[in-house]
């Protein structure tokens, strides 16, 4: 176990000017915390934040954080309290050490779910100091390093969430090495024989090949030497893990693989990076399509360098790597590496005896900070904690693609992802407003997979919101997010709307008039906390309009309900009356007629039905419904309004209670479309289809859907799904059917 002193000595080796007392003060204070506590190795627990402290002295960071790495455990395993580490430490250690330390809920219902809260609290607390992000992975990294000691289960369920969160974030935000590392100790607990397998094929390679990485770094050195090129060579073997994946993922062989050598080529200047991809290209022949160049295009976590495979000696496949010093720093020890670290302010703050060399963390834009950013503000969205967790883990696990805006804007994407991920990506509001999308110009569907150098340019429309079933298009999880919250939101509207129309007509009932203001003044009568949800409860039929009515003017509902208002006269039947004795008004917006045609009995008024793309939750039953029909509307119970055509048998099935007041609501200048199912009968014979096809499209029909009932040797029957402007468009496009000869029989159905 390291001693006070060598702890000491190893952070004032890289920080001369790092608080002595104050790491002194920690190492005392965590040693007698943790007492007589054991590991499971049977080791004292104080070695574990020692080793912790010591992974973190090898990435050279300031005093704070190894104080915090040695702190880290003991809130959550001693007596400790974040007032006692405040007063001791300074408030900025105790929040470096509280977003560390675990949330300790009793009623969480799984151990994912306590997972999925863990890492919440982790990314929030990351968001503002990146420093907890560097303790946690050396955390995870010493536990790793000595899971032999665990049960079977714990060493499963470690492993699994280290090669599931903990190794891609450690890749995310550019610490190759370390995330090389949890990589290898997770595969091999979770698959020891494909562990065991990979490694020794290594090894069989490695003895075959005897010589072969000494062989090229030294050619490597000569050749560069000769043209006046300064260079640091090193030559390594992929790790297991690597491997294994590649061969997953290409369903390939380990000869196959072109990369299983790797040489890091580290120059003074970029303009040597440019000059040692000449050298290796005019030396040995290229392999097409494995040339990746990093340092015009950065990857998000800042990586740089200059990727190519060529066929070296012995013909063998070898990636180059080419890249300056400062970009293998960042190469190896990602944000612990970052200019960030190293232009740090030093700012002296000692009250409360807090430390007096603290790190300023200045660049936040660069491209690990936009990406936890991004990440963070998904997760402050409302997601729930597991949902969260799995659109980490996509958005972890994925590589990229880089699309431009067509003002040139970069933008990074998973790779798989869709204009739709693009447009979320550049705004949420974009996203939502995105209707269309043209990929180089040519308009594409918004679900077309983009690919690198895509120049993307999306459509949008303030009135358009996305469709729920638009999750399942995206790929990353801030789209999916939005587009989950966009179509929850939407719907919230829809019920609060109907709810509101439902109201007022009855408050017309009985001669009142509605007002918001009233019923909120009504809200803790009704136990319901905001206005929203009391008119979302009415549109799902939750609670009845009566008791809303009786809540707001009791002695008025209680006179309505005694003596029901009359009409003064008799009403004359209209065109498109329903003929209901609980309809107390309907009002149809024929087509061709400009105004409603409205029958009026009392001041009640019908709920407006539009088209396919309503703003309340209306649902058309099978056969649909068009403007010029007779119509009746249910409220079903947590559904919103079912809207049935006045001949539909399924109407049988609900009770007149249940039936609502509604009234076509179409606007001649906004047209909306209208669904309707007709049957046809025709002969089975070639042509037969497209000619049907051509009489919908040529009336202006739309076919949403078609099926084949019965299928004969000479005739067959088919079940089509229309959206149509109004009845007279379904009558034109009825008796343009019937006047083909390919066509036997046509009915509108309703079921």
């Amino acid at each position: 176990m390291m001693r006070q002193y060598e702890l000491v000595e190893r952070v004032q080796k890289y920080d001369p000017t790092a608080d002595e007392a104050l790491l002194n003060r920690a190492y005392v204070y965590a040693m007698r915390a943790h007492g007589s506590q054991k590991r499971a190795s049977g080791a004292p627990y104080f070695s574990h934040p020692l080793e912790v402290a010591a992974i973190l002295t090898e990435l050279k960071l300031d005093d704070a954080t190894i104080v915090t790495a040695l702190l880290h455990d003991v809130i959550e395993d001693t007596d400790a309290t974040r007032a006692e580490i405040d007063q001791l430490f300074g408030s900025e250690i105790g929040a470096l050490v509280d977003g560390l330390t675990k949330i300790k809920r009793l009623d969480l219902m799984s151990k994912k779910a306590e997972q999925a809260e863990n890492f919440r609290k982790l990314l929030i607390a990351i968001s503002s100091d990146i420093r907890v992000l560097l303790v946690k992975l050396a955390d995870r990294l010493h536990n790793m390093r000595t899971l032999e000691h665990m049960k079977p289960e714990s060493r499963q369920r470690a492993s699994e969430e280290t090669l599931e969160i903990y190794a891609p974030l450690a890749g995310r935000m550019g610490m190759q090495a370390l995330r090389d590392e949890l990589e290898e100790h997770a595969f091999r607990w979770l698959n020891p024989e494909a562990y065991q397998t990979v490694t020794e094929k290594l090894e069989e390679l490695r003895a075959k090949n005897e010589g072969l990485v000494d062989e090229i770094a030294s050619g490597l050195h000569k050749m560069l030497a000769d043209v006046g090129i300064t260079v640091e060579v090193s030559g390594r073997e992929k790790k297991a893990y690597s491997v294994w994946s590649k061969m997953a993922n290409k369903q390939i062989s380990l000869e196959q693989l072109s990369d299983i050598y790797a040489f890091r080529v580290v120059v003074d200047t970029i303009d040597d990076c440019y000059r040692v991809l000449g050298v290796a290209h005019t030396t040995w022949r290229t392999v097409p399509g494995r040339f990746k160049d990093y340092i015009s295009t950065p990857k998000q976590n800042n990586y740089q360098s200059i990727h190519t495979t060529v066929v070296g000696p012995r013909h063998q496949r070898v990636e180059l790597q080419i890249r300056t010093r400062a970009m293998h720093s960042v190469a190896e020890y990602g944000v612990a590496a970052h200019a960030a670290y190293k232009d740090a302010q030093k700012t002296n703050d000692k009250h409360n005896g807090s430390a007096s060399n603290t790190l300023v963390f200045t660049d936040k834009e660069s491209g690990p900070y936009q990406w936890l950013r991004r990440l963070v503000e998904t997760l402050l969205e409302g997601s729930n904690p597991e949902e969260f967790l799995e659109h980490t883990k996509l958005e972890l696990f994925q590589d990229q693609v880089f699309c431009f805006s067509p003002k040139g804007r970069l933008i990074a994407l998973p790779r798989g992802a869709t204009p739709l991920d693009f447009a979320y990506a550049v705004h949420t509001d974009v996203g939502n407003a995105a209707v269309g999308a043209y990929v180089n110009g040519r308009h594409v569907p918004i679900d077309t997979r983009l690919r690198n150098g895509d120049e993307v340019e999306i459509q949008t429309s303030k009135s358009h919101t996305p469709p729920a079933a638009w999750e399942s298009l995206a790929v990353t999880g801030r789209a999916r997010s939005a587009i989950r919250r966009a179509a929850r939101d939407a719907i919230r509207r829809q019920y609060a709307e109907l709810g509101r129309r439902l109201l007022i007509s009855a408050f017309d009932r009985i001669g009142e008039s509605y007002g918001d203001e009233r019923v909120k003044r009504v809200l803790p009568r009704l136990l319901h906390k905001s206005l929203d949800d009391l008119l979302a409860a009415v549109a799902r039929n939750e609670i009845k309009t009566e008791d809303v009515v009786r809540a707001i003017v009791p002695e008025v509902a209680a006179a309505a309900k005694a003596t029901p208002a009359r009409p003064e006269g008799p009403v004359k039947p209209a065109k498109g009356w329903l003929r209901l004795t609980r309809a107390a008004t309907s009002k149809l917006r024929l087509g061709g007629s400009s105004e409603p045609e409205t029958v009026t009995t009392g001041r009640v008024r019908g709920i407006p039905i539009r088209g396919v793309k309503n703003d309340m939750p209306v649902l058309f039953e099978a056969g649909g419904a068009v403007p010029g029909d007779r119509i009746v509307g249910v409220l079903a119970p947590g559904e919103g309004i079912r809207v049935f055509q006045i001949h539909s048998p399924q109407l049988q099935e609900y009770e007149h209670e249940h039936w609502i007041d509604v009234a076509w609501d179409v606007d001649p200048e906004n047209p909306e479309r209208f669904p309707a199912l007709i049957s046809v009968t025709a002969p089975n014979r070639p042509g037969t289809l497209a000619e049907i096809a051509n009489v919908i499209g040529q009336s202006g029909g739309n076919i949403d859907n078609l099926k084949m009932l019965r299928r004969a040797s000479d005739f067959t029957e088919l079940r089509i799904g229309l959206e149509v402007w109004d009845l007279n468009h379904l009558n034109q496009i009825i008796a343009g059917l019937k006047s083909k000869a390919v066509v036997s029989k046509v009915d509108r159905v309703f079921e």
